[in-house]
């Protein structure tokens, strides 16, 4: 079964229900919910979402939405060996970084998000949402 990190721009589309992004993850999500595919997420996308909508929506629907995300994906490990790969890494953006190692040590097959500029370096597939689909 095909394993999918999700960069955490995508799960904004997906619980923010942002136009028109929302579709194509929310179809993605529909296919982890029917034990298609996996997805990963990493915990400082948890923590980012629950920041970034807390801005717009009470904490009570933060925590729903981040619990019935929870229930659909996979929460990476980031450890000391994903921090220092990440510290020294070629990658711009240290976030970035951070999220590419996880995806990498979690066995994943391809990141998800809208920002591929800031994958350069990946050994997987970078692709959104919408790309994804069209190429299963």
């Amino acid at each position: 079964m095909s394993r999918i990190f999700l960069d955490t721009n995508v799960i904004l589309d997906l619980l923010a229900q942002r136009i028109p992004f929302y579709d194509s993850i929310a179809k993605l999500a529909t296919l982890a919910d029917q034990k298609r595919l996996v997805l990963v997420a990493s915990p400082i996308s948890f923590t980012t979402v629950d920041f970034v909508l807390n801005k717009f929506e009470s904490s009570e629907a933060v925590l729903s939405k981040l619990r019935k995300l929870k229930i659909l994906c996979e929460v990476c490990v980031v450890n000391e060996e994903i921090i220092e790969k990440s510290l020294n890494s070629d990658f711009k953006d240290f976030e970035d970084a951070v999220q590419y190692f996880s995806a990498i040590q979690s066995g994943c097959t391809a990141i998800i998000t809208r920002n591929g500029k800031d994958f350069k370096k990946s050994t997987i597939p970078i692709m959104t949402a919408y790309e994804y689909l069209n190429n299963i």
